[in-house]
């Protein structure tokens, strides 16, 4: 009869790394076994990274919905100035256009303001050159035309205090038609 005898190298290992670590401190054994560890990298890496990508995220999406907000602002303005065409300038027509205004939109603290107003004026390229009254002719020939001017603001307060920002910021749009 054979025996063969065998030793476990592992079991070894382990009680000689157990009677040499009786001295060190339990924290320092931690340490030790975390940094010969090779499972929960990610972890580690993911706990390092995400505080950047966040305080790279975070303006982004800020500056996203505050440009979201001023697309709705200009849109609230664009609206009185449609309902500045479709209806005739009279007494009661700022008030009607400012309603007009605060009707179009979901945006929170939205204001017409300034109110709107009507002038007489030239187109002149892309601007329109404001004329002493509306029976005036304009320098190519054709009387000056009615115009309405509608304005719209609603103040925006960012998610962080940025430092380049003021605090409330103001989305402010203006739009101006032509209604005679």
């Amino acid at each position: 009869m054979t025996v063969i005898c065998t030793t476990n190298n592992t079991l070894d290992r382990v009680a000689s790394t157990r009677v040499a670590n009786l001295g060190t401190p339990w924290w320092r054994r931690r340490l030790a076994g975390l940094a010969r560890a090779k499972g929960g990298s990610a972890v580690l890496e993911f706990a390092l990274g995400a505080p950047l990508l966040i305080a790279l995220l975070v303006p982004v999406v800020d500056f996203g919905i505050a440009y979201s907000e001023q697309i709705r602002v200009q849109n609230a303005a664009q609206a009185g100035a449609q309902y500045a065409i479709l209806h005739l300038w009279s007494s009661a027509s700022p008030a009607a256009i400012s309603n007009a205004v605060l009707a179009a939109s979901t945006v929170s603290m939205l204001t017409a303001s300034p109110a709107p107003i009507q002038t007489c004026g030239c187109p002149s390229g892309s601007a329109v050159t404001l004329a002493p009254t509306c029976s005036s002719t304009c320098s190519d020939g054709q009387l000056a035309g009615y115009y309405v001017t509608v304005s719209a603001q609603a103040p925006y307060i960012s998610v962080m205090p940025y430092t380049v920002l003021q605090q409330p910021m103001t989305l402010a749009a203006q739009s101006m038609v032509r209604i005679r």
